[in-house]
Protein backbone atom coordinates (compact mmCIF):
# COMPACT_ATOMS: atom_id res chain seq x y z
CA UNK A 1 0.00 0.00 0.00
CA UNK A 2 1.40 3.37 -1.03
CA UNK A 3 0.74 6.89 0.31
CA UNK A 4 1.62 9.96 -1.73
CA UNK A 5 2.88 13.08 0.05
CA UNK A 6 1.45 16.29 -1.42
CA UNK A 7 1.29 19.98 -0.49
CA UNK A 8 2.21 23.49 -1.57
CA UNK A 9 5.85 24.52 -2.09
CA UNK A 10 7.65 25.14 1.24
CA UNK A 11 4.99 23.23 3.18
CA UNK A 12 7.65 20.72 4.26
CA UNK A 13 6.83 17.71 2.05
CA UNK A 14 10.48 16.67 1.70
CA UNK A 15 11.09 17.21 5.42
CA UNK A 16 8.15 14.94 6.28
CA UNK A 17 9.26 12.28 3.79
CA UNK A 18 12.77 12.27 5.24
CA UNK A 19 11.50 12.18 8.81
CA UNK A 20 9.20 9.26 8.01
CA UNK A 21 11.61 7.20 5.97
CA UNK A 22 15.07 8.33 7.21
CA UNK A 23 15.78 8.58 3.50
CA UNK A 24 18.02 11.61 3.09
CA UNK A 25 18.21 13.46 -0.26
CA UNK A 26 20.68 12.50 -2.97
CA UNK A 27 21.51 15.82 -4.66
CA UNK A 28 22.51 14.03 -7.86
CA UNK A 29 18.85 12.97 -8.26
CA UNK A 30 17.24 16.23 -7.18
CA UNK A 31 13.70 16.70 -8.53
CA UNK A 32 13.13 12.98 -9.11
CA UNK A 33 10.42 10.83 -7.55
CA UNK A 34 11.38 9.39 -4.17
CA UNK A 35 9.91 6.25 -2.65
CA UNK A 36 10.63 4.26 0.49
CA UNK A 37 9.08 1.29 2.30
CA UNK A 38 9.06 1.32 6.11
CA UNK A 39 7.67 -0.86 8.87
CA UNK A 40 4.59 0.04 10.90
CA UNK A 41 5.46 0.37 14.62
CA UNK A 42 3.40 -2.13 16.60
CA UNK A 43 4.02 -2.83 20.29
CA UNK A 44 2.00 -6.05 19.96
CA UNK A 45 4.61 -7.49 17.60
CA UNK A 46 7.34 -6.37 20.00
CA UNK A 47 5.67 -8.23 22.88
CA UNK A 48 4.90 -11.36 20.84
CA UNK A 49 8.49 -11.46 19.69
CA UNK A 50 9.66 -11.25 23.30
CA UNK A 51 7.33 -14.12 24.22
CA UNK A 52 8.27 -16.50 21.39
CA UNK A 53 11.87 -15.49 20.63
CA UNK A 54 11.44 -16.38 16.93
CA UNK A 55 14.18 -16.58 14.33
CA UNK A 56 12.44 -13.78 12.40
CA UNK A 57 10.12 -10.92 13.37
CA UNK A 58 8.29 -9.27 10.49
CA UNK A 59 6.23 -6.08 10.86
CA UNK A 60 3.52 -4.70 8.59
CA UNK A 61 4.84 -2.23 6.02
CA UNK A 62 3.67 0.88 4.20
CA UNK A 63 5.22 2.71 1.28
CA UNK A 64 5.68 6.49 1.06
CA UNK A 65 5.99 8.32 -2.24
CA UNK A 66 7.21 11.88 -2.77
CA UNK A 67 6.58 12.99 -6.37
CA UNK A 68 9.40 14.92 -7.99
CA UNK A 69 9.06 18.03 -10.09
CA UNK A 70 11.17 16.84 -13.01
CA UNK A 71 12.64 19.31 -15.42
CA UNK A 72 9.45 20.62 -16.94
CA UNK A 73 8.02 24.06 -16.44
CA UNK A 74 5.83 24.68 -13.40
CA UNK A 75 2.45 23.92 -14.99
CA UNK A 76 3.64 20.80 -16.78
CA UNK A 77 5.47 19.57 -13.71
CA UNK A 78 2.34 19.72 -11.59
CA UNK A 79 0.27 17.71 -14.04
CA UNK A 80 2.89 15.33 -15.41
CA UNK A 81 5.25 14.75 -12.49
CA UNK A 82 2.95 15.23 -9.51
CA UNK A 83 -0.69 14.39 -10.14
CA UNK A 84 -0.02 11.78 -12.83
CA UNK A 85 2.42 9.91 -10.58
CA UNK A 86 0.29 10.42 -7.47
CA UNK A 87 -2.68 8.69 -9.10
CA UNK A 88 -0.89 5.39 -8.49
CA UNK A 89 -1.09 5.91 -4.70
CA UNK A 90 -3.73 4.35 -2.47
CA UNK A 91 -4.04 7.37 -0.15
CA UNK A 92 -2.67 10.90 0.26
CA UNK A 93 -0.81 12.73 3.00
CA UNK A 94 -1.43 16.47 2.64
CA UNK A 95 1.28 18.52 4.36
CA UNK A 96 0.22 22.05 5.34
CA UNK A 97 2.62 24.75 6.48
CA UNK A 98 1.85 25.95 10.00
CA UNK A 99 5.34 27.28 10.76
CA UNK A 100 6.76 30.78 10.46
CA UNK A 101 10.22 32.22 9.95
CA UNK A 102 12.26 34.41 7.67
CA UNK A 103 10.92 34.52 4.13
CA UNK A 104 7.53 33.00 5.05
CA UNK A 105 4.21 34.77 4.85
CA UNK A 106 1.69 34.49 7.67
CA UNK A 107 0.33 30.95 8.00
CA UNK A 108 -3.03 30.23 6.39
CA UNK A 109 -3.71 26.50 6.89
CA UNK A 110 -7.28 26.41 5.60
CA UNK A 111 -6.52 28.49 2.51
CA UNK A 112 -3.47 26.34 1.73
CA UNK A 113 -5.56 23.19 2.10
CA UNK A 114 -8.22 24.54 -0.23
CA UNK A 115 -5.60 25.51 -2.80
CA UNK A 116 -4.42 21.91 -3.22
CA UNK A 117 -7.92 20.50 -2.78
CA UNK A 118 -9.13 22.55 -5.74
CA UNK A 119 -6.26 21.26 -7.86
CA UNK A 120 -7.23 17.68 -7.04
CA UNK A 121 -10.87 18.41 -7.87
CA UNK A 122 -9.97 20.10 -11.15
CA UNK A 123 -7.67 17.24 -12.18
CA UNK A 124 -10.50 14.77 -11.49
CA UNK A 125 -13.04 16.88 -13.33
CA UNK A 126 -10.87 16.78 -16.45
CA UNK A 127 -10.70 12.96 -16.26
CA UNK A 128 -14.45 12.61 -15.67
CA UNK A 129 -15.38 15.03 -18.48
CA UNK A 130 -13.14 13.19 -20.97
CA UNK A 131 -14.68 9.84 -20.09
CA UNK A 132 -18.22 11.19 -20.35
CA UNK A 133 -17.41 12.65 -23.76
CA UNK A 134 -16.10 9.25 -24.85
CA UNK A 135 -19.21 7.48 -23.58
CA UNK A 136 -21.46 9.92 -25.47
CA UNK A 137 -19.43 9.36 -28.63
CA UNK A 138 -19.61 5.57 -28.27
CA UNK A 139 -23.36 5.83 -27.69
CA UNK A 140 -23.81 7.81 -30.91
CA UNK A 141 -21.79 5.20 -32.78
CA UNK A 142 -24.03 2.45 -31.46
CA UNK A 143 -21.43 0.95 -29.16
CA UNK A 144 -22.61 -0.64 -25.95
CA UNK A 145 -21.81 1.36 -22.80
CA UNK A 146 -22.14 0.62 -19.09
CA UNK A 147 -25.17 2.53 -17.74
CA UNK A 148 -23.93 2.13 -14.15
CA UNK A 149 -20.57 3.70 -15.00
CA UNK A 150 -22.30 6.56 -16.80
CA UNK A 151 -24.58 7.27 -13.82
CA UNK A 152 -21.65 7.25 -11.40
CA UNK A 153 -19.62 9.60 -13.59
CA UNK A 154 -22.54 12.03 -13.78
CA UNK A 155 -22.67 12.01 -9.96
CA UNK A 156 -18.91 12.57 -9.84
CA UNK A 157 -19.19 15.57 -12.13
CA UNK A 158 -22.02 17.06 -10.06
CA UNK A 159 -20.02 16.78 -6.83
CA UNK A 160 -16.77 18.01 -8.35
CA UNK A 161 -18.49 21.02 -9.90
CA UNK A 162 -19.77 21.81 -6.40
CA UNK A 163 -16.18 21.50 -5.11
CA UNK A 164 -16.98 18.39 -3.06
CA UNK A 165 -14.06 15.91 -3.00
CA UNK A 166 -15.19 12.40 -3.90
CA UNK A 167 -13.76 10.84 -0.72
CA UNK A 168 -16.69 12.45 1.11
CA UNK A 169 -19.19 10.52 -1.04
CA UNK A 170 -18.78 6.90 0.02
CA UNK A 171 -20.73 5.43 -2.90
CA UNK A 172 -18.44 7.15 -5.40
CA UNK A 173 -15.15 6.69 -3.53
CA UNK A 174 -15.71 2.93 -3.23
CA UNK A 175 -17.40 2.25 -6.59
CA UNK A 176 -15.77 -0.66 -8.41
CA UNK A 177 -16.66 0.85 -11.79
CA UNK A 178 -14.57 3.98 -11.04
CA UNK A 179 -11.40 2.34 -9.72
CA UNK A 180 -9.64 2.42 -13.09
CA UNK A 181 -9.81 6.22 -13.17
CA UNK A 182 -7.71 6.52 -9.97
CA UNK A 183 -9.50 9.73 -9.06
CA UNK A 184 -7.35 11.86 -6.75
CA UNK A 185 -10.09 13.42 -4.63
CA UNK A 186 -11.57 9.96 -3.99
CA UNK A 187 -8.44 8.76 -2.21
CA UNK A 188 -8.38 8.65 1.62
CA UNK A 189 -6.45 11.59 3.06
CA UNK A 190 -4.42 12.36 6.16
CA UNK A 191 -3.73 16.05 6.82
CA UNK A 192 -0.45 16.95 8.56
CA UNK A 193 -0.03 20.42 10.04
CA UNK A 194 3.72 21.10 9.93
CA UNK A 195 4.33 23.31 12.99
CA UNK A 196 7.26 25.25 14.41
CA UNK A 197 9.57 23.28 16.71
CA UNK A 198 8.15 24.89 19.86
CA UNK A 199 4.49 24.57 18.82
CA UNK A 200 2.67 21.26 19.22
CA UNK A 201 -0.88 22.64 19.07
CA UNK A 202 -3.58 21.98 16.49
CA UNK A 203 -4.46 25.15 14.52
CA UNK A 204 -7.97 26.47 15.07
CA UNK A 205 -9.49 25.58 11.72
CA UNK A 206 -12.63 23.66 12.60
CA UNK A 207 -13.82 23.85 9.00
CA UNK A 208 -10.94 21.49 8.23
CA UNK A 209 -10.32 19.47 11.41
CA UNK A 210 -14.01 18.54 11.69
CA UNK A 211 -13.98 17.00 8.20
CA UNK A 212 -10.54 15.45 7.74
CA UNK A 213 -8.17 13.12 9.58
CA UNK A 214 -5.64 15.59 11.02
CA UNK A 215 -2.39 15.34 12.96
CA UNK A 216 0.19 17.88 14.11
CA UNK A 217 3.91 17.35 13.55
CA UNK A 218 7.04 19.42 14.05
CA UNK A 219 8.72 18.51 10.82
CA UNK A 220 12.19 19.94 11.39
CA UNK A 221 12.46 18.40 14.85
CA UNK A 222 11.32 15.03 13.50
CA UNK A 223 13.79 15.27 10.62
CA UNK A 224 16.60 15.82 13.12
CA UNK A 225 15.40 12.82 15.15
CA UNK A 226 15.44 10.66 12.03
CA UNK A 227 19.15 11.37 11.55
CA UNK A 228 20.08 10.37 15.12
CA UNK A 229 21.20 6.96 16.31
CA UNK A 230 18.67 5.00 18.39
CA UNK A 231 20.51 5.92 21.61
CA UNK A 232 20.68 9.62 20.69
CA UNK A 233 16.99 9.67 19.75
CA UNK A 234 15.95 8.08 23.07
CA UNK A 235 18.05 10.59 24.99
CA UNK A 236 16.59 13.48 22.97
CA UNK A 237 13.00 12.33 23.53
CA UNK A 238 13.61 11.94 27.26
CA UNK A 239 15.22 15.36 27.49
CA UNK A 240 12.19 17.05 25.97
CA UNK A 241 9.72 14.75 27.77
CA UNK A 242 8.33 13.36 24.50
CA UNK A 243 6.85 9.86 24.79
CA UNK A 244 7.52 8.88 21.18
CA UNK A 245 8.32 10.36 17.80
CA UNK A 246 5.30 11.93 16.09
CA UNK A 247 6.35 10.00 13.00
CA UNK A 248 5.28 6.76 14.69
CA UNK A 249 1.81 8.22 15.09
CA UNK A 250 1.82 9.35 11.46
CA UNK A 251 2.82 5.88 10.27
CA UNK A 252 0.13 4.18 12.35
CA UNK A 253 -2.50 6.69 11.21
CA UNK A 254 -1.39 6.15 7.59
CA UNK A 255 -2.18 2.48 8.08
CA UNK A 256 -5.61 3.36 9.52
CA UNK A 257 -6.41 5.83 6.74
CA UNK A 258 -5.80 3.07 4.21
CA UNK A 259 -8.45 0.99 5.98
CA UNK A 260 -5.96 -1.70 6.96
CA UNK A 261 -5.66 -4.02 9.95
CA UNK A 262 -3.11 -6.62 10.99
CA UNK A 263 -3.51 -10.22 11.99
CA UNK A 264 -0.62 -12.22 13.40
CA UNK A 265 0.96 -15.62 12.98
CA UNK A 266 3.21 -16.75 15.81
CA UNK A 267 5.77 -19.46 16.46
CA UNK A 268 9.42 -20.22 17.11
CA UNK A 269 10.30 -19.73 13.44
CA UNK A 270 8.50 -16.46 12.86
CA UNK A 271 6.28 -13.83 14.45
CA UNK A 272 4.65 -11.84 11.68
CA UNK A 273 2.03 -9.18 11.03
CA UNK A 274 -0.04 -9.70 7.89
CA UNK A 275 -1.84 -6.76 6.29
CA UNK A 276 -5.46 -7.01 5.17
CA UNK A 277 -8.35 -4.66 4.49
CA UNK A 278 -10.98 -4.15 7.18
CA UNK A 279 -13.77 -6.68 6.66
CA UNK A 280 -11.59 -9.36 5.02
CA UNK A 281 -12.97 -12.86 5.52
CA UNK A 282 -10.84 -15.67 6.94
CA UNK A 283 -10.56 -17.56 3.67
CA UNK A 284 -9.22 -14.44 1.91
CA UNK A 285 -6.87 -13.65 4.79
CA UNK A 286 -5.48 -17.17 4.34
CA UNK A 287 -4.62 -16.35 0.73
CA UNK A 288 -2.45 -13.44 1.91
CA UNK A 289 -0.13 -16.06 3.42
CA UNK A 290 -0.33 -18.58 0.55
CA UNK A 291 -2.87 -19.45 -2.16
CA UNK A 292 -2.71 -23.14 -1.16
CA UNK A 293 -4.02 -22.27 2.32
CA UNK A 294 -7.08 -20.65 0.77
CA UNK A 295 -7.51 -23.55 -1.63
CA UNK A 296 -7.45 -26.15 1.14
CA UNK A 297 -9.03 -24.04 3.88
CA UNK A 298 -10.71 -26.06 6.64
CA UNK A 299 -10.90 -23.81 9.71
CA UNK A 300 -9.14 -20.84 11.28
CA UNK A 301 -8.01 -21.24 14.86
CA UNK A 302 -8.34 -17.71 16.27
CA UNK A 303 -7.18 -16.06 19.48
CA UNK A 304 -7.31 -12.30 19.98
CA UNK A 305 -4.11 -10.60 21.09
CA UNK A 306 -5.88 -9.12 24.14
CA UNK A 307 -7.13 -12.56 25.21
CA UNK A 308 -3.60 -13.94 24.92
CA UNK A 309 -2.25 -11.13 27.09
CA UNK A 310 -4.97 -11.74 29.68
CA UNK A 311 -4.32 -15.50 29.77
CA UNK A 312 -0.54 -15.22 29.71
CA UNK A 313 0.13 -18.17 27.38
CA UNK A 314 -1.55 -19.82 24.42
CA UNK A 315 -2.07 -23.00 26.45
CA UNK A 316 -3.81 -21.06 29.23
CA UNK A 317 -5.95 -19.19 26.69
CA UNK A 318 -7.07 -22.54 25.28
CA UNK A 319 -7.98 -23.71 28.81
CA UNK A 320 -10.04 -20.53 29.31
CA UNK A 321 -11.92 -21.20 26.06
CA UNK A 322 -10.82 -18.03 24.27
CA UNK A 323 -9.18 -19.97 21.43
CA UNK A 324 -11.97 -20.63 18.94
CA UNK A 325 -12.52 -22.19 15.52
CA UNK A 326 -13.94 -19.98 12.77
CA UNK A 327 -15.14 -20.72 9.24
CA UNK A 328 -14.47 -19.17 5.85
CA UNK A 329 -16.79 -16.18 6.28
CA UNK A 330 -15.42 -15.03 9.64
CA UNK A 331 -14.31 -11.37 9.38
CA UNK A 332 -10.76 -11.15 10.68
CA UNK A 333 -10.28 -8.51 13.39
CA UNK A 334 -7.27 -6.33 14.05
CA UNK A 335 -4.97 -8.19 16.45
CA UNK A 336 -6.31 -11.68 15.74
CA UNK A 337 -3.68 -14.40 16.13
CA UNK A 338 -4.55 -17.09 13.58
CA UNK A 339 -3.45 -20.63 12.84
CA UNK A 340 -5.04 -21.78 9.59
CA UNK A 341 -6.00 -25.43 9.26
CA UNK A 342 -5.93 -26.58 5.65
CA UNK A 343 -5.43 -29.62 3.46
CA UNK A 344 -4.22 -29.58 -0.14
Amino acid sequence: MKLGIIGLPQSGKSTVFEALTKNMPDMTHKGENRISTIRVPDSRIDILSEMYRPQKTIYAQVEYFLPGTGGANKTQAKEQSVWAATRECDALIHVIRNHTGAGFEKTAPYEDFRNIEQELILADLVVVEKRLERIELDHKRGKKTDPREHTLLIECRKNLENEIPLRRVTELASARELRGFTLLSAKPMLVLFNNDEENNGMPKVNRLTDLENCLVIRGKLEQELAQMSTEEAVEFLNEFNISESAMNRVIRESYNVLGLVSFFTIGKDEVRAWTIKIGTQAVDAAEVIHSDIKKGFIRAEVLSYDDLMEAGTYVDARKKGTVRLEGKTYEVKDGDIINFRFNV
